[in-house]
């Protein structure tokens, strides 16, 4: 029976290349990935060596085991591309080992039995436009893991799901709304220098440029 998946749109770059490199559990799923790839137009494959540049990373193995999980995590941490996502095909995937894998940048489940050239070359190329495909059961995994951390670890600590304190998402909306920093001082009832430290702790802790890029972040995740 075909697993039942739901494919999340969110606009993107319709026509762009997509630069792929293949990382296989056996030689032989990997050159058979690699040689599916190769002749398709608008795909760049990339040899191991450059892995860390590349947009999609086609992970293919029979077992999502702890080592490959590991090694996923890795990848994401060498990964020189901020925008580099992770296709998975797999006979399955732990609910213990999903969220670790999403954490690392993948966006795409394909169960193993239902991964033909069409639907490889699909996903990667969705993947790239940021749609997620996920089957059904593990949105739900996603969606209790998810509410579990923000009932034990985001609400005791006064956190949101994206990280963000909750005077963060107070000064963070008046910016929105165009006030300065004066008079989100005066709005909230800080002092200056306390906006100046609730902004400069923030764009540290979360590795963001400015304050446009920390607004766009708190919309991203839906903390505004």
């Amino acid at each position: 029976m075909a697993v039942r998946a739901v494919e999340v749109p969110v606009v993107g770059e319709r026509n762009a290349v997509v630069s792929v490199a293949v990382h296989a559990g056996d030689p032989v799923s990997g050159e058979g990935a690699v040689a599916c790839l190769r002749s398709i137009q608008g795909i760049t494959l990339l040899p191991p060596d450059r892995r860390p540049e590349a947009d999609v990373l086609l992970v293919t193995v029979h077992q999502t085991t702890e080592d490959m999980v590991r090694w996923m995590e890795r990848a994401a941490t060498e990964s020189t591309n901020p925008d580099m996502r992770i296709v998975l095909v797999a006979e399955t995937i732990s609910e213990h080992h999903l969220m670790r894998a999403v954490t690392s940048g993948m966006v795409a489940f394909l169960p193993r039995e239902e991964a033909d050239r069409d639907r490889v070359v699909k996903t990667i190329r969705d993947s790239k436009r940021d749609r997620a495909l996920v089957p059904e059961q593990m949105v739900g995994w996603l969606l209790e893991q998810v509410r579990t951390i923000q009932r034990t670890v985001l609400v005791p600590n006064g956190l949101t799901v994206g990280g963000l304190q909750e005077r963060e998402v107070e000064v963070l909306r008046l910016l929105a709304d165009g006030l300065d920093t004066v008079e989100i001082a005066q709005q909230l009832n800080y002092s200056e220098r306390t906006i100046k430290n609730i902004v400069s702790g923030m764009l540290t802790r979360l590795n963001l440029r400015n304050r446009s890029h920390a607004v766009a972040y708190a919309m991203r995740c839906g903390a505004l």
